[in-house]
């Protein structure tokens, strides 16, 4: 008896090394991660990844599921989960006589416990392999609590498919978290994993309905449901979405994945209802653009810089557009998007006011001379004007006086990703595209034009740090803001008639690479891109044409007040005078100097003169000092004045730009402006352009003569040194070299014909000319 005693005391020692041993030995498999998943502001599941093991497992704690589902699992189930120790003998026995009684398996006898064991560690359907089951599941209890194992229950028991986890089965079936499944959807997530491949509610809604149906009988025959309710829950229908994961901003999703490839929930600002709406409205958008065509857009809030909505192609996935390269990121010439911060920069340096008289004219003797989308050439224009416009000629003229690497270093010290040899050794062409950047530096960038001139890189997710960096003074940033925002060819369609509070800019590579459209509200920046992301020619398609009608379309989709932004302290408006510039009160704005008059918004009531063509070059003023004979009306030169026998006076005249000649009316040119020059002073004559053109008199009336189709005039040009240029309304001519011009003339107009010559001097004349078959 003694040795059996001594014996009994070492068999539970023995027994607790042995289960320490196999424990160590074979340790509790851990569970299978989680499926990554994209959320949208609120919640929302953009894109999700699957787990390691290749299933769609999102991740859910125990009281984010409905208690309904909790009551009938554990009703149905396991009722005696909380009390067994993993494995309840009381259930395996009757389990054992049911199916001996029936002749069949009818039931497991399995706890939910033992369940969790085999899905952390399958085991073959043998003895054996029940053994093993058996042994997981009380390693299972001793290492987690009941609630631990039952949330593991919850993230991977089988529900058909690639689902794992009541969560993804109630979103990919349902459409909705388990937080608000219904009675009738939580019985059948109950039942489903007994049988997931045969009960699938989206393949067999009859037999997934059988199966519920069971599951809410027995409910009432437990009496823990009242025969009302389980009678409300069987009316309801089985229905089930398709189990197809959610691809909402898709290309962002897999952006941030690549970011944070250990990361399981990663939260952005993006709106999921925005974000549905901006893809099906880029999705109608290109089916018109051609297959190969690709859309990016971009919305950004403009108070914290949260992307909002984020479209990185047209349609993700497919070959033909390449709809797996995110647009948004890929760097590419931005056309004339840049123009508006060289006015912003040329603001805050004092070059210019709104309404500043700027040079739309060829760039003779220099070595960048760009031309304009149109090709021809519009004269004097006011800075806002030509912004709207996007004319190349006169922003190039502002960068030349603000300097290209200073242009350069502002934007990159402001944030703007620029790429390039433009960068490295910074030029005029820069402003015109001559750079690579970013859909969404661009974007970032363009917020400052809405936060008092402070740029920024855009955020995708709340754990960016908001960083900004000034680019120009608030007052330079509403000037640039307003000048985009009444541009009179806003007009498109409906569009025109809404109140309008969107500041816009579009712009075209070279070659109609790419086509651009950024707009700005109080609210919003968009940002939209246009074009083949193989970097090939979209011929005719340009910003205004290709981006611009999309980019109204999202703005129309975004809420936002009516109201413009609030105009700062530093602006002021004012009038003020061409061909000067300078503000209408100016003592040399008196008498007859004050030509065109401009209501302009000017920055800390400055108001700078009209800027020469071209900086650090001797060219004259355009206010000139001249001694007048009063008698005469003539001039004469300090050196004549003992000649003149009657009273002199100074007077100061307002000339305009020597290259604006050709485009000015008659009576505003020098020749008229300046006064003849007296007989007996010879030093004057420099006042006065030698050339002229010969062949049609000004103000004349042609006609063409019957049984022609065209008239052809043969000019000659008069006291022009070098090549001369052409230009009939401002648009160039082909000539060949000589002081010889043979003028075609087919349509009946109003024309005005302009030579300027290598030195500068011009003259113009205008006529008109009339068919005679269009009677009168």
């Amino acid at each position: 008896m003694r040795v059996k005693r001594r014996a009994g005391l070492w068999i539970l020692p023995l027994l607790i090394v042995l289960s320490w041993g196999l424990d160590r030995t074979f340790p509790l498999p851990a569970p299978a991660g989680p499926a990554i998943r994209i959320l949208a502001d609120g919640g929302e599941v953009l894109r999700a990844f699957p787990a390691p093991d290749q299933t769609w497992r999102y991740p859910v704690a125990s009281d984010q599921v409905a208690p309904v589902y909790k009551e009938i699992l554990l009703a149905y189930e396991d009722r005696a989960f909380y009390y067994h120790p993993g494995i309840n003998p009381l259930a395996i026995v009757r389990a054992g006589w049911q199916n001996l009684k029936t002749g069949t398996v009818v039931s497991g006898g399995s706890t939910l416990s033992m369940q969790v064991a085999g899905m952390l560690d399958p085991y073959p359907r043998t003895l054996k392999g029940k053994i093993r089951q058996a042994l997981r599941t009380l390693q299972l209890e001793w290492y987690y609590s009941k609630d631990e194992i039952l949330t593991l229950y919850l993230n991977h028991a089988p529900f058909g498919g690639m689902l794992s986890g009541v969560e993804s089965a109630s979103r990919h079936y349902f459409g909705k978290p388990a937080a608000r499944l219904s009675d009738a959807e939580a019985a059948l997530l109950a039942v489903l994993p007994q049988r997931p491949s045969d009960w699938r509610p989206d393949r067999y809604p009859g037999r997934a309905r059988q199966a519920r149906d069971k599951v809410l009988r027995r409910m009432q025959s437990l009496g823990v449901w009242s025969e009302h309710r389980v009678a409300a829950a069987l009316r309801e229908p089985v229905s089930a979405l398709p189990p197809e994961p959610p691809l909402l901003a898709p290309l962002a999703a897999r952006r941030l994945r690549q970011s944070c490839p250990t990361c399981t929930e990663l939260p952005t600002f993006i709106d999921a209802g925005l974000q549905r709406q901006l893809q099906a409205l880029v999705g109608s958008y290109t089916a018109r653009l051609g297959e190969r065509q690709s859309v990016a857009v971009l919305v950004v809030r403009n108070a914290d810089r949260a992307v909002r909505g984020y479209v990185g192609s047209a349609h993700f996935g497919d070959a033909l557009s390449q709809g797996h390269v995110d647009m948004t990121r890929a760097i590419r010439s931005p056309g004339s998007t840049l123009k508006p911060f060289a006015y912003g920069m040329a603001l805050d340096r004092g070059l210019i006011h709104s309404h500043s008289l700027l040079l739309d004219t060829p760039r003779y003797g220099l070595r960048y001379r760009p031309h304009n989308f149109t090709g021809g050439f519009s004269g004097p224009v006011t800075a806002i004007e030509s912004l709207q416009r996007s004319l190349n000629l006169p922003v190039v003229q502002l960068v030349d006086h603000l300097g290209p690497e200073r242009f350069v270093s502002g934007l990159l010290n402001a944030g703007l990703e620029l790429r390039g040899a433009g960068v490295r050794q910074p030029n005029a062409s820069v402003v015109l595209g001559g750079v690579g950047t970013s859909l969404e530096s661009l974007v970032g960038i363009y917020t400052a034009l809405a936060r008092d001139g402070q740029a920024g890189s855009v955020r995708l997710q709340p754990a960016e740090p908001e960083r900004g960096r000034w680019l120009m003074s608030p007052g330079a940033a509403w000037i640039s803001w307003r000048m985009l925002a009444h541009n009179p060819w806003r007009a498109l369609g409906h569009i025109g008639q809404t109140p309008w509070n969107l500041a816009w800019k579009t712009g075209t590579s070279y070659g109609y690479r790419d086509a651009w459209a950024i707009g700005v509200s109080p609210q919003w920046t968009i940002g939209v891109w246009v074009g083949r992301p193989d970097g090939s020619p979209s011929p005719g398609r340009y910003g205004r044409q290709a981006a611009a009608p999309l980019l109204f379309r999202v703005h129309e989709l975004l809420p936002d007040s009516r109201e413009s932004l609030p105009r700062p302290d530093s602006v002021s408006q004012h009038h003020i005078c061409w061909p000067l510039g300078t503000v209408r009160e100016h003592p040399d704005n008196q008498e007859r100097n004050c030509l065109q008059q401009h209501e302009a918004w000017l920055l800390n009531e400055t108001a700078p003169p009209t800027l020469p063509q071209v900086p650090d070059l001797l060219q004259p003023s355009l206010l000139r000092s001249v001694v007048v004979d009063i008698a005469s009306e003539q001039a004469v030169a300090p050196g004549c004045v003992n000649d003149i026998r009657g009273p002199l006076s100074v007077r100061k005249i307002a000339l305009w730009p020597l290259p604006a000649e050709p485009w000015l009316k008659p009576e505003w040119r020098r020749s008229q402006r300046l006064p003849s020059v007296a007989d007996s002073c010879t030093r004057l004559q420099f006042l006065h352009a030698p050339i002229r053109i010969i062949g049609i008199e000004a103000g004349s009336h042609l006609r063409l003569p019957p049984g022609r189709a065209e008239l052809v005039i043969d000019l000659r040009v008069r006291g022009a040194s070098g090549d001369l240029n052409w230009y009939l309304n401002g648009e160039p001519l082909p000539t060949e070299a000589g002081y010889r011009l043979a003028l075609t003339l087919s349509a009946s107009g109003r024309y005005r014909l302009s030579v300027v010559d290598s030195s500068g001097s011009t003259d113009s004349i205008e006529f008109s000319f009339q068919r005679s078959d269009t009677g009168g």
